[in-house]
């Protein structure tokens, strides 16, 4: 059965938002490494932002696209240490 567009985007969406909230920068401050966590997470916030306007303007599918691209540069950044994530959900691949 395919999946729901508009079902499937809700679903996106929450997640990154949710992902943007539970992941906080892992490296101390001042260091090149945590310059490039906030890189990352702009990135993140950005594509939500875009997403949330392409599903304003009626484009679900470049909505859809712009969430799961925001969550792949937070499942990045986690993976190679540049946030702290919770354990035990289903908000990161790692």
């Amino acid at each position: 059965m395919p999946a729901d567009l508009d079902e499937k985007t809700d679903r996106y969406e929450r997640l990154l938002a949710d992902a943007l909230d539970a992941a906080s920068v892992a490296p101390p401050d001042g260091t090149p490494l945590a310059e490039s966590a906030a890189e990352y997470r702009e990135m993140a916030q950005s594509y939500l932002d875009d997403g949330r306007h392409f599903r304003e303007t009626g484009d679900p599918v470049n909505a859809l696209a712009a969430f799961s691209y925001g969550h792949a540069w937070l499942d990045a950044g986690a993976r190679i240490g540049l946030f702290a994530i919770p354990t035990g959900d289903n908000l990161f691949t790692v």
